[in-house]
């Protein structure tokens, strides 16, 4: 595994199966540990996990290791995967939206469209608002969301100055009318991320 500076993963930094498969279980809890400082619960609903290159490292490595399609399946899975890894000035976050009923799941998306373009990051005076990854419309004709986005937060020079000063308050906020919620960074997750700029 390379390290989280890296900015794509390559066919030649795959693990082999049975070599994987050894470091599996461990690497796993890991990266729950990682995961954790990662992971903000806007609201009742709403996670925002942020990624990097060990997150989707791991995943790419998971989904060949589950769905045991050998080489012919990597390339699909880094085509996937390597557009989620941070690119330097930007954090990237894979939102999801959970709700254990199904019903009331189908009625709360069914009323939060473009929910996608309203997160934004608040700090220092400034504000980064995400956008959803292109790969396909996330929000029907008829204003019914999907349960996960993938946002990219896009920073200036200065902006990722201030996100980087040890201390900085850091908020990350939801601003749909059906939704409108807030969550403080603690300071773990701030510097964890404030580590993903390059």
């Amino acid at each position: 595994m390379m390290s989280k500076d890296a900015r794509v993963i390559t066919p030649a930094d795959i693990m082999p199966m049975s070599q994987y498969a050894k470091i599996r279980v461990e690497h796993r809890r890991k990266l729950v540990a990682v995961k954790r400082q990662r992971r903000m619960h806007i609201g009742p609903h709403a996670t925002l996990t942020f990624e990097n290159y060990d997150t989707m490292w791991a995943q790419v490595q998971e989904m060949l290791f589950i769905e045991k399609g050998g080489d012919e399946q990597i390339e699909g899975e880094l085509s996937a995967y390597n557009p989620l890894i941070p690119k330097g000035n930007e954090l990237v976050a894979t939102m999801m939206i959970e709700i254990e009923d199904e019903g009331v799941r189908r009625r709360t998306l069914a009323g939060l469209g473009y929910i996608e373009t309203m997160v934004s990051f608040t700090f220092a005076g400034q504000t980064v608002t995400g956008v959803p990854e292109d790969d396909t419309e996330r929000t029907t004709p008829e204003g019914k969301t999907s349960s996960v986005h993938f946002l990219h937060f896009t920073f200036t020079p200065q902006q990722i100055a201030a996100f980087r000063t040890k201390g900085t308050q850091v908020t990350l906020g939801i601003t749909h009318p059906k939704y409108g919620h807030l969550a403080i960074l603690p300071e773990e997750s701030r510097a964890s991320l404030a580590a993903d700029f390059n």
